[in-house]
Formats: structure tokens, C-alpha cells, sequence
């Protein structure tokens, strides 16, 4: 799949949106949906710009592909700048040919028990070549844009401060009185026009006077040309030579008062408003081999070009309309009545007491599917480990794509809270893996079909880390291919499910060769294999992360195998390789219960080094997957529950995204008290002033899988079934929510008084009948295409 810089102005609304149901079930009274301050962002030490923990106060803008932070200094602004393909590095290759020659041979040390030995094999073996992820290099990272500064010339004191972030319409907001004068910025990234817009206006005329300048850390060069600031560069390929290559413009439009560019800056003197457009861009193309190739100086020229010949308020109109034909189609409300205004950051501080405040629970559900948005639009990359925004130049963990569970997590909320097409940018990415992954596959193991490990980014990195504790993630090219069975069940969309079949093919054919007959019991196990990141006590005394058949490998490749066979079927599929999986999956290794109750993470009952791990891989087919469910595995469900309860009481989700994973997990188990404990976590622990969540540092998967988490403690349907309020906690006792989707195509809207459903409203856009289940007790329910079905209390 080629990427592409789309410019695409997409104005479709859900076909059934969330505020069609308003004259059914009313709308709740509850504040406006906005993160607001009554502060600045203040940059800590001016003498080290660029790094400073005001950044996690600033406010996140983004469209997709451009990300801002602002700031909202009076007298220094900063607009710290994204764009999503600032990395450096390059394509290399990290295969290992001589990987496949010690394979048999660790396995067989692995299932006669001789860990110690397969350990040390595997960790001299089973790596990359040339390469060391975390250090600048060919692998590269994720970048800062760099700034761009709003100095004034007034530098006295003011008043009346206030800062907000307008989730409902994607715009920063800044006023302020200094000297007697009321200003006013607003900021906004638009999708439909690429660049970001801010306008400055006073209530007295003459009165906006500054100096613009833009910079970065390194590798950049800023001049003036054609009236307009211009910052460009070139990045590291880790080779030693030149990289992507990018640009950033930045023009003004004024009213009166003067407008002039030096060298290196853009000056404001006297005006009565003034307007900046910002465009960014590389050359960069998700292209595999070939990764440039856009031609970005003429993009940034004719996206300022547009835009200018545009007025503010058709910008600011076409921004709004584009943005809120995704964000309107979902409401939720938890509060009751009418609160008094808090700012947010001390609505962050005060939970950590009170561990109660709804309002806030809205807040980080609707900012979840904010920064979806934000940060992954039809045509850009996927959102990354920090979505769309860093400002540094050494981002943690490179700012990649992590397939142990952090890019997948990302999306989870993607279809439930109606935001299908946002989902479609990891598809794009899989897609461009599988070729270097048939490299990767044949190379490193002399297997047919495409595999990634757990790491990955816009270079089509495919290989095994250099350390194979962590770097040997075999499962996660099936756990990123489920996402493909997801997106279908949800949209029904075969043009889709034909382009990705043969990505799902490709990963089943790897795993068909990978599986080996365990010499004991005769079933097919994956190995070596980690659980994820995570260590065990081995018999013979040792510690090692590989083994043979550990559950996490063996319930990915079910979930695939499973997923294979459902797609082929949807189809009408003939193909041989359907026998050879469908005989596949009845011999594979399945969930096993430990003496103890608990799900085993390894094939053998071994005792774990930290027992509190963050990693909770052993339980994917609890949540996201659906091996194990409350009706259909009941015996597995109450193991997993043990297992969870135990990771908890030993100190576990004591990560951002791991308690966000843990609210999905209890969600699934209809724990509601210990799904709201989970969040309450995340809120207490987990959460920046600005609501971005925290590995620590700063990683956007806890946002994500919060939001997610929430909706799954309202609405299930991964059995087929759809589930009301199945995990609602007491602390919400009335509410509403509209807009989520089910499997099968079904927009529902459900209210609820009293933690008892008074009222869902059911929509179909297939007019297949569906199954409704609420308390324990189930009911079938006829639909139209199109049409809607009312659903009370009485009914069941």
C-alpha cells in the first residue's frame, strides 16, 4: 500500500449518529467537554528550550499527520511542532541468516528441560545483525519538528488567564488582559486544509505586536522567501549520509500595522489581528522499498497557497465540519447534574483523594477518541507510541510502532466508539510489513510467510531485537492481524476483508510452518517463545524467558487460525490451506489451569521472578481476543480472573497502559468494581495535566486503551451477543451513552437510572437480527435495514 499524502475532505457521518437518538432518550445536562487552565504552559528553563516538563501541560492539536502542543505563554509563546514522518534512520538489513541453523537444536534443549543451555543458544543466536534498537542508528526515531516562537514586545504583566482545549471542536483557545487590553488567540490543525491556523486579536485596535522564529534542536536551517519563514533540513539515515528531508512554512496575514521577514524571522508591529498559517512535510512515502519520493516543497508551498486564499472563518468552518463528522457520532454521561467549573489540572490532583469525579471520567473517555483523531486520519501512519506528538529528539522507545500489545492497544477503541475509518491506517502499515516479513520469515527461520517481532517502524523493520529476551516476540504478527477480523465484524466490509485476506494468509502460512508436535503430548506448540518481556524460574535453577507453548504464542495463533477460517468462509473461499488450519487449530495447545487456579502463563507451572509483571500477555485470549469468555469457557474465565487478581496483589498495572488494559480485562470478567478500580488507577497514577497518559514517560497506549476500557464496561459484543452494561460500576449510578458499535453492524444507545437499564435504542446497517443480552437473561431482536429497535427494561 503506497502512502499517500491524501488532502482529502471527508464530511461522511456515521450513518446512524449518536444525536438522531436525541428525541428517544433525552441528553443529560453535563459541563462542556473542555480541558481548561488558569495557567500557562510555562517553558521551566528558558536557557534549555527545547526539553522542559511544561510540555505536559500544553495542549495537543493534530489532524492526522501535523501535531502541535501550545503552550499558551502570554509574552513567549511556544507552539512546539509535530509532523508524523519526522524520523530518522532508514531502510537496512537486520535479518540473521545464521539464526535457523541452532532452532532445532534449542527446541530440543527447551523440551528436554535444559533451560539454562536454550537460553544462553538463544540469546547468541536468535537475534538481529547490526543493530542496536534505542541508540541512533538505521532503525532511527521518531522526532521533534521543532518550535516555532511567538515572542512579544510587551513583556508586562497580565490577568484574567485562561487556556482551553475544545474537544467538541479540535481548537485551542487563549485569553488574557495585560495593560488594560483583552486578547485572544485560537489554534487549530485542519484536516480538510493541512495546516495549522492561529489568529491573534485584541479588543483595541494596534495593539498585536511580536516576532516569530522557528527552530530545532539540530539539522535545521530557517530563512525568509516570498513573504513567508522557512525552516528545512535533512535527518540522519544512521549510514553516515542524509535522510528524509523536510520542510516547514510559516505565513502571516495581517490587518494595518506593518508585517516583515528577516533572515531568520517574521515580524508583527501594530496590527489589529494577525493570522499564521503553519504546513509541514518530508519526502517521505510508506513505500516499501522505496521510501521517498513526495514531492514536499511544493505540498507546504500550495497547502499555505490554499489556505490563505481562504477566509478564517471558512478555515475555522471546514475545520469544525470535517473534525466533528467523526467526534459527534459518541456522547457519554455519567454526571449528575450540573458541576461547578474545576480546572482540569486540579481535577487530576483532586482525584488522587477523592478517586471520584465522573466528570473527569467523561473528559478521558472523549479525549481517548480526541487524540484518535488527532493523530490517525484516512492516509497518514498510524499513530505511534506517543501518538503524533514528541518533543524530543531521542524519544522514548524511539517513538515506534511496539506489537507486544502498544500499537494494537491504540486502536482498540477505534471501532466500538464508531471510529472506524481511523482504523485504517494500521492496515496500511501491516500491509507494507508483509514483504520485508517474507524476508524476515525465510532469512532468520527458512519459513514460508511474513512475521514481524515486537518492534517495528516507517522502515519496514521486521527482524528479531538485538537482545532475544525482548527481541523474540514470535506472536506478533498474529496478535496484529486480528485486528483485520475486528475491523470486518464491526463495518462488514468485504472489499476490505478481500484486500487483507491475503496479509491474514501470509501470516497463517508462517505460523503452519513455525508450530512443532510437542514430543509428549502430540499437540502443536510455538517456540521459542517469550511471554512477553516477562521471566520465569526454570526446574534445572535457572531464569529464562523462552520456553516451548507458552500461552500467549499458542492463544495469538488460535486467534488467527480462527480469524483465517471465519474470513475465508465470509468469502466463500476455496482453498486447501482451510483443511490444513481448521486440523491445525484442533491440535493446538490450549489454556491450562495451574494447581493454584490460575491460568498458566507457560506451558509448565513455573514460578515468575516478578510476580507483579506489567506485561499480562497470558490473558490476550480473555481480552482482546475472545478464546475464553463468561458463558462459553466459564472454568478458564474464573482462572483468569486469579491470574489478574494475582498480577494486582503483587503490584501489577502499575503502568499507564497496563491499568488501562486491566480495566478491559475486568470489563470482560463483568468485575465491575474492579474495571472503575483499574481506572481509578490510571486517573490517580497514570495521567499529565493535560490528560496524557504516563508509562512514565509519556505514552499515548494508556489514553487509548482507557477509552476502550470504558466503552467495554458499557457495551460487549466480541460473542456475538450483544451485552448491555455489563460491567457498570456503582459509582455511575445514572447515565446515558450513544453512538457505540457492536460486532455486526449495530450503532447502540442505552441510558440507565438507578444502575438498572431503563432504555436502549438499537440500529442496524444490515438489518441482520441480533441478540440482546442483559443480566443473564437473553432476547432476539428482529431489525430493518437501517431501521431501529427500542429496547426496555420489561423486555427481558
Amino acid at each position: 500500500m503506497r502512502y499517500q499524502h491524501f488532502i482529502v475532505y471527508l464530511t461522511i457521518l456515521s450513518s446512524f449518529s449518536c444525536s438522531t437518538e436525541s428525541d428517544e432518550t433525552g441528553s443529560g445536562e453535563t459541563e462542556d467537554l473542555k480541558l481548561w487552565y488558569n495557567q500557562p504552559a510555562k517553558v521551566d528553563n528558558p536557557q534549555e528550550k527545547h526539553v522542559n516538563r511544561g510540555w505536559l501541560r500544553a495542549l495537543p492539536l493534530g489532524n492526522g499527520s501535523l501535531g502541535v502542543m501550545v503552550f499558551g505563554d502570554v509574552n513567549s509563546e511556544r507552539i512546539q511542532l509535530n509532523e508524523e514522518s519526522i524520523w530518522s534512520g532508514s531502510l537496512t538489513d537486520n535479518d540473521n541468516p545464521d539464526a535457523h541453523a541452532s532452532l532445532d537444536k534449542i527446541r530440543k534443549l527447551l523440551f528436554e528441560g535444559r533451560y539454562k543451555e536454550a537460553t544462553e543458544l538463544t540469546d547468541k543466536t536468535q537475534v538481529c545483525t547490526g543493530f542496536v534498537w534505542g541508540r541512533d542508528g538505521t532503525y532511527g526515531r521518531f522526532q521533534t519538528l521543532g518550535d516555532l516562537w511567538i515572542d512579544k514586545t510587551n513583556q508586562a504583566t497580565y490577568e484574567n488567564y485562561y487556556r482551553e482545549l475544545d474537544l467538541e471542536e479540535a481548537v485551542v483557545r487563549v485569553n488574557y488582559t495585560q495593560e488594560g487590553v483583552d486578547y485572544q488567540r485560537e489554534i487549530f490543525t485542519s484536516y480538510p486544509d493541512q495546516v495549522m491556523v492561529a489568529r491573534f486579536t485584541a479588543d483595541k485596535p494596534g495593539k498585536i505586536s511580536f516576532t516569530c522564529s522557528l527552530d530545532r534542536p539540530e539539522r535545521f536551517r530557517t530563512y525568509s522567501e516570498n513573504n513567508q519563514l522557512i525552516m528545512r533540513g535533512a535527518f540522519s539515515d544512521g549510514k553516515g549520509g542524509g535522510g528524509l528531508q523536510y520542510m516547514t512554512r510559516l505565513k502571516a496575514v495581517n490587518k494595518s500595522g506593518t508585517l516583515s521577514y528577516t533572515d531568520s524571522t517574521l515580524i508583527v508591529e501594530g496590527a489589529d489581528e494577525v493570522i499564521l498559517y503553519l504546513s509541514a512535510s518530508t519526502d517521505y512515502v510508506l513505500n516499501y522499498p522505496e521510501y521517498k519520493g513526495r514531492d514536499y516543497e511544493k505540498l507546504t508551498s500550495e497547502n499555505i497557497e490554499k489556505a490563505v486564499a481562504k477566509s478564517y472563518a471558512e478555515l475555522l468552518k471546514s475545520h469544525k465540519k470535517e473534525y466533528q463528522s467523526y467526534f459527534s457520532r459518541v456522547s457519554l454521561d455519567i454526571t449528575p447534574g450540573k458541576l461547578t467549573g474545576i480546572p482540569t489540572d486540579i481535577r487530576v490532583e483532586e482525584f488522587k483523594q477523592t478517586q471520584s469525579d465522573p466528570h473527569l471520567v467523561e473528559l478521558l473517555f472523549q479525549y481517548g477518541r480526541y487524540l484518535l483523531i488527532s493523530s490517525s486520519r484516512p492516509g497518514t501512519l498510524p499513530a505511534n507510541l506517543q501518538g503524533v506528538w514528541t518533543d524530543k529528539l531521542r524519544t522514548p522507545w524511539a517513538g515506534d510502532y511496539h506489537t507486544d500489545v502498544n500499537v494494537e492497544m491504540n486502536y482498540w477503541l477505534a471501532e466500538v466508539t464508531n471510529l472506524s475509518e481511523l482504523h485504517l491506517p494500521l492496515f496500511d502499515l501491516i500491509e507494507s510489513l508483509v514483504e520485508p516479513g517474507q524476508k524476515t520469515a525465510s532469512v532468520q527461520y527458512h519459513k514460508n510467510g511474513w512475521i514481524v517481532h515486537p518492534i517495528t517502524n516507517v522502515w519496514g523493520y521486521t527482524s528479531p531485537g538485538e537482545k532475544a529476551s525482548w527481541g523474540m516476540h514470535t506472536g506478533a504478527g498474529a496478535w496484529i492481524c486480528s485486528h483485520i477480523r475486528e475491523h470486518y465484524a464491526y463495518t462488514g466490509d468485504k472489499e476490505f476483508l478481500m484486500r487483507m485476506y491475503p496479509v491474514l494468509k501470509g501470516s497463517v502460512e508462517f505460523y503452519l510452518d513455525w508450530l512443532v508436535e510437542h514430543p509428549v503430548t502430540g499437540e502443536l506448540v510455538s517456540g521459542p517463545a517469550v511471554s512477553p518481556e516477562n521471566t520465569f524460574i526454570a526446574p534445572d535453577g535457572s531464569e529464562s524467558q523462552f520456553s516451548m507453548g507458552p500461552a500467549h504464542d499458542q492463544q495469538v495463533i488460535w486467534q488467527l487460525f480462527s480469524d483465517f477460517i471465519y474470513a475465508s468462509r465470509e468469502l466463500n473461499t476455496e482453498d486447501q490451506m482451510i483443511l490444513q488450519v481448521e486440523n491445525a487449530l484442533t491440535r493446538l495447545a490450549g489454556p491450562k489451569i495451574g494447581s493454584d487456579g490460575r491460568l498458566m502463563e507457560w506451558a509448565e507451572e513455573f514460578p515468575e521472578v516478578e510476580p507483579g509483571h506489567r506485561h499480562i500477555s497470558h490473558l490476550f485470549a480473555l481480552h482482546p481476543g475472545s478464546q475464553i469468555d463468561m458463558e462459553q469457557t466459564p472454568e478458564l474465565a474464573r482462572a483468569a480472573k486469579k491470574s489478574l487478581d494475582f498480577r494486582i496483589e503483587h503490584g501489577g498495572g502499575h503502568t499507564g497502559w497496563s491499568a488501562a488494559w486491566l480495566i478491559n480485562q475486568y470489563a470482560r470478567l463483568r468485575e465491575a468494581g474492579k474495571a472503575k478500580e483499574s481506572l481509578n488507577t490510571v486517573l490517580s497514577k497514570s495521567i499529565a495535566p493535560n490528560l496524557f497518559g504516563l508509562h512514565p514517560p509519556f505514552q499515548i497506549d494508556a489514553n487509548f486503551g482507557a477509552t476502550a476500557g470504558i466503552a467495554e464496561m458499557l457495551i460487549q459484543s466480541h460473542t456475538g451477543t450483544i451485552h448491555l452494561l455489563p460491567a457498570l460500576p456503582e459509582a455511575w449510578p445514572s447515565g446515558e451513552v450513544k453512538g457505540l458499535k457492536a460486532r455486526g453492524g449495530y450503532e447502540i444507545g442505552i441510558k440507565w437510572e438507578n444502575n438498572e437499564l431503563t432504555k436502549a435504542v438499537i440500529r442496524s446497517d444490515r438489518g441482520q437480527p441480533c441478540k440482546i443480552q442483559y443480566q443473564g437473561k437473553v432476547i432476539r431482536v428482529d431489525m430493518k435495514k437501517g431501521g431501529k429497535q427500542i429496547i426496555r427494561l420489561t423486555d427481558f
